[in-house]
């Protein structure tokens, strides 16, 4: 387990639209995300930390196996996230097993070769859309094949799935489907706190102040609205084989220097 000593140098992101960072900032603007935040933390420890993001919107977690672990090796990383499964879970043919068996691939290859890796779970979906309810069984049964992964490899998880703020809707962004900006920070935090970072501590943990009470109207137009305008369009590019991610590559894909103040600024590529 790392301790408050532990220096990281060369951090790379391995995963889907979550780690691009979709919900926190815009496509005008730019996307910043938790692994962004991550790497603004590890810079003020460090401040000769590079980082590298490999993720795609849109990818399960067989291409993120196919497509980034290798690169993410060839960069020899010291530390590694490797979050993905979302959309697996969203896919009718969902086999928990196999996905985890494309995590586990992952963890093993990127420990063996010395990087030090963290991963979350997944929060319960019906606490965020009570049309997600069947959802449920899945996000258990994947939950507990990372945890099992995990501890066979020694890798370190930020356990998002155990605290009912993380189905605080202020924490999530209006598709339900990525975190807001607060969640995207929460996750940092996260991960930072199970990697015992100097200055981490549980506060993302904490529940958030009281929010306004909806009606049962109010919330039914809501989950309406909600299909009408994410769950919809989403249906109809899974029946047409579209993607999201489709024609698109990683935003970072070379270890670039981060400053800890909160840009990441273009740089020289690490060899």
């Amino acid at each position: 387990m790392p301790g408050s000593d532990v220096v990281y140098l060369r951090y790379v992101a391995l995963g889907d639209s979550q780690t691009e960072g979709l919900g926190d900032g815009d496509e005008s603007a730019g996307l910043r995300g938790f692994a962004d935040r991550l790497a603004e933390q590890l810079a003020r420890i460090e401040p000769g930390l590079h980082y590298a993001n490999l993720a795609v919107r849109g990818r399960v977690a067989a291409q993120i196996h196919a497509e980034q672990l290798a690169p993410a090796l060839a960069l020899k990383p010291d530390l590694a996230t490797v979050v993905a499964g979302v959309n697996d879970l969203l896919r009718p043919r969902f086999d928990a097993g196999e996905v985890a068996a494309h995590l586990e691939t992952m963890f093993a290859a990127l420990t063996a070769q010395g990087v030090h890796v963290a991963t979350i779970t997944i929060p319960d979906p019906a606490r965020i859309s009570p049309l997600a309810r069947p959802l449920v069984p899945r996000v258990t049964a994947l939950n507990q094949h990372i945890r099992q992964a995990a501890r066979r490899h020694g890798v370190t998880v930020a356990e998002t799935a155990l605290h009912p703020v993380a189905g605080d809707a202020r924490l999530w962004s209006t598709d339900r489907l990525h975190a807001s900006t607060l969640g995207h920070q929460r996750i940092a935090a996260a991960l930072a706190h199970a990697l015992h970072l100097p200055g981490s501590d549980d506060t993302w943990t904490h529940p958030l102040p009281p929010a306004l009470r909806s009606t049962g109207r109010q919330a039914t137009a809501a989950e309406l609205r909600w299909a009408a305008g994410f769950l919809g369009p989403w249906l109809v590019r899974r029946l047409r084989g579209r993607s999201s991610g489709d024609g698109r590559t990683a935003k970072r894909p070379h270890l670039l220097p981060v400053r800890a103040e909160g840009s990441l600024p273009p740089g020289a590529e690490v060899h």
